[in-house]
């Protein structure tokens, strides 16, 4: 019987097994894939907005030449730390289902990569799963063929070939910009009257000379209906229509987290269904017992919560957990 079961081995499920057994919990990590795979389906040679210094977890400095970290080095800080700490993390184990006991505690279901269902019992569970592993579907004839992606690695595969890329954010930018460098031919299509207002900075200048230079071919205000073979077809602001030839698609269009533990458990979810009701001072969900941490606890929205601020809900659960069971104690 753990005190504390964790699921996701993300950088906050990773922060909150840390802040548990700084407190005396036991902790124990289920990670469906291995720990921060949300960083690893990153684009290879992605560097982050933030510091250095906030993405630490645990006080362990993160050191860096740059002024802001590489893809690579928060891969390899993030095993540092879990090495450092000795984090127990039962790597490729799905959860599938938690179940509440007659007794107030927990079972945590998951199934390993070969198949075996496991039953892990605790006093708490703490729901950490991120969302990079659930992206948002078009919902559009033709998503399915081989030549759509809805994650962007790096450039090379995409060296002389014709790419239709799909969204206006930060991802999308990025990868155009990668995309001009082997020689890609680049359509971004998007559906707002301008690229994303949250570009970083110091990319949107580079990327609007690319436009202007034609080397981005920059479709506004237009969306794609439907995926064919060789091309794309594009449904217009003002009615009217056009087809794009292409070899590939990438349809860099957000991503969402997945709630099903959440509901499997019978935690309230707020009226529009956007995110689990919860105490933002405990992350303390609505069923005793059951917290959230990281981005599963935002709204649609799910730049509501980065790494830089999910890091401390472990701490916020750890001394909730510790102060209800001393009140307990106290009250015998």
């Amino acid at each position: 019987m753990e005190d504390v079961i964790i699921i996701g081995g993300g950088p906050c499920g990773l922060s909150a097994a840390i802040e548990c057994e700084r407190l005396g919990l036991s902790a124990v990590i289920v990670e469906k894939y291995n720990i921060v795979q949300s960083i690893y389906l990153y684009p290879t040679h992605m560097q982050f907005f933030s510091t250095a210094e906030l993405l630490e977890i645990g006080n362990v400095p993160f050191s860096t030449p740059n002024d802001k970290p590489f893809r690579y080095e928060a891969l390899a800080y993030y095993r540092k730390v879990a090495e450092h700490f000795g984090l127990r993390v039962h790597n490729y184990e799905e959860a599938q289902e938690i179940k509440r006991k007659d007794d107030g505690t927990f079972e945590v279901h998951t199934v390993n990569r070969r198949g075996q269902t496991i039953v892990h019992e605790g006093r708490n569970v703490v729901v950490a799963t991120g969302y990079f592993d659930h992206p948002n579907y078009l919902g559009i004839p033709g998503e399915d063929k081989d030549k759509v992606s809805h994650y962007f690695r790096e450039a090379h595969p995409y060296t002389r070939t014709r790419v239709a890329i799909i969204g206006g954010s930060n991802s999308a930018v990025d990868a155009a910009m990668e995309l001009v460098l082997v020689g890609a031919h680049i359509d971004m299509v998007y559906r707002g009257s301008g690229v994303s207002e949250h570009i970083k900075p110091w990319v949107r200048p580079l990327f609007e000379s690319m436009v202007q230079k034609g080397k981005i071919s920059l479709h506004l205000g237009s969306r794609v209906n439907e995926i064919l073979d060789d091309s794309i077809r594009l449904l217009h602001s003002d009615g009217s229509t056009s087809e794009l030839d292409n070899d590939f698609v990438l349809a860099l269009t957000g991503f969402r987290p997945d709630r099903k533990l959440l509901s499997s458990v019978g935690v309230e979810m707020s009226a529009d269904m956007d995110k689990p009701v919860y105490d933002p001072q405990t992350m303390e969900s609505s069923v005793p017992g059951i917290y959230v941490g990281g981005v599963i606890a935002s709204g649609r929205n799910a730049n509501e919560v980065f790494i830089e601020s999910g890091r401390w809900h472990g701490r916020y659960i750890a001394e909730h957990i510790v102060g209800r069971h001393r009140g307990q104690t106290e009250g015998e």
